[in-house]
């Protein structure tokens, strides 16, 4: 058995691979991406608008320029929204929900409701932890979080409805429930692999933030603790209908499929190293990075591991340095601006070990976006995932939980987008060419070697 396996992957690699000079005779754009990197338009939405690069025309030709980036909730800065919430002392995901569900920001009357509304959901009911404790296996807790979204339609008086009142309510269940299901996945986890149950409920009157915190901890936080997690999860609520978990949501949403086989699909997505998971890859490299720089104030030391690194000669031999470069920011990640300063003001509320830990990964990101802009002839900053699971483990938080937690913020961006596809009402049908118009001679199989 082993031999035809062998056999079938050696064909397979050899079939399947397609030659550079045959792309670009016929003008693939692979990975849905145009010659200069630009996403190729595949659909037009009011919920995100991500900005890296200023495009104009001059002289007859079309001019792309890198620019500070931005990043936009139905047209409102971000930033803005988080400073505003800074400055109130508020908690704003619910807000931001609400904003990317309606496209409208809500007055402080229709927030309290909707925070309210949000607040009376996120307890699971008794079918809805029996899944989790009884038929899903927790030991990977993004497989754990897929694998229960898929079966919460069984709770679902109307699973398969595509009206959009049903959808809204199932939307906003599943925001409410996310957390819930994340925290107590977790737990049950820990469990199985030998510790006591603690399963902590959600209390209504705390916010999404400091519920997350308090049921994975057992304590309810400091606000400046569940403030920094408030902000990571409006952070990572939306990113535009380009990337590659919510393109998949709005895809599976095109063809009809329910709004649980859809959101499950954005977590399938969201699982891969190249999307949500960049951020625990990011923490790997660190570790191993923090091994071989004996002294982490030396710019050289760190320079010319980083140099190793994208010479394949150390860390995981891939050539990358995880947490640098996007597909759209350019000059900045507006995103890892901010958590940056984040984490810069509570490690110092840690202590001198966190904040000698937050330099050295400034250090690293400062020259590993020198190195790699002078290697690409292109600038290429530090995103967000490079900060992230700093932050994170600053907060306490377990590296299992990482993408969990990008999938619990974005299950907000997913909702938002779905609700618009089903408006839109058109199934996505890109189109593949054949590498040859050429057909090969069948042969029987008595006469094949």
């Amino acid at each position: 058995m082993n031999d035809i396996l062998r056999k079938m992957e050696k064909l397979s690699l050899e079939h399947d691979k397609i030659p550079p000079e045959l792309i670009a005779k016929k003008n693939i754009k692979l990975g849905l991406r145009n010659a200069d990197g630009t996403g190729v338009i595949a659909g037009i939405t009011k919920k995100g608008r991500v900005v890296g690069y200023k495009k104009y025309e001059k002289d007859g030709k079309v001019i792309v320029e890198p620019c500070e980036g931005k990043l936009y909730y139905c047209g409102y800065d971000v930033e803005k929204i988080i400073d505003d919430n800074n400055m109130r002392n508020t908690f704003g995901y619910d807000e931001v929900v609400y904003l990317l569900l309606t496209g409208e920001l809500p007055n402080e009357t229709d927030l309290n409701s909707f925070s309210d509304y949000i607040a009376k959901r996120r307890s699971l009911s008794k079918s809805e932890r029996a899944i989790i404790m009884e038929e899903v296996q927790n030991e990977n807790q993004m497989y754990g979080l897929h694998s229960v979204i898929s079966h919460l339609g069984r709770c679902d008086p109307n699973p398969e409805s595509i009206d959009s009142k049903d959808v809204s309510r199932q939307c906003i269940n599943l925001i409410a429930k996310f957390p819930t299901i994340v925290a107590f996945n977790y737990s049950v986890m820990k469990y199985r692999k030998g510790g006591d149950l603690k399963i902590i409920r959600p209390k209504q009157e705390l916010s999404t933030a400091e519920n997350f915190l308090y049921m994975i901890h057992g304590k309810i936080p400091d606000k400046l603790e569940a403030h920094i997690f408030d902000t990571s999860m409006i952070l990572h609520a939306e990113h535009g209908g380009g990337n590659n978990s919510t393109f998949t949501v709005r895809t599976v949403s095109s063809s009809g499929a329910s709004t649980y086989m859809s959101i499950a699909a954005g977590i399938a997505s969201l699982s891969g190293h190249l999307h949500g998971g960049a951020n625990e890859s990011v923490k790997k490299m660190m570790k191993e990075l923090k091994k071989n720089v004996k002294d982490w104030g030396s710019e050289k030391e760190i320079e010319n591991y980083l140099k190793a690194l994208l010479d394949k000669k150390a860390g995981d031999r891939t050539g990358v340095i995880y947490g640098l470069g996007h597909a759209v920011y350019t000059l900045s990640d507006p995103r890892a601006k901010i958590l940056q300063g984040y984490a810069k003001e509570f490690s110092k509320l840690k202590g001198t070990s966190a904040s000698n830990e937050y330099q050295l990964y400034e250090n690293v990101g400062r020259i590993a976006s020198k190195l790699l802009s002078e290697r690409k002839n292109k600038p290429i900053c530090v995103n967000i995932d490079f900060y992230s699971g700093f932050v994170y483990e600053l907060l306490g938080i377990s590296s299992e939980l990482f993408t969990p937690i990008f999938a619990m913020s974005r299950v907000a961006g997913w909702a938002a987008h779905r609700l618009e596809q089903i408006v839109q009402g058109k199934i996505m049908r890109p189109a593949y060419i054949a590498d040859t118009d050429e057909e090969r001679v069948y042969v029987t199989i008595a006469k094949r070697k």
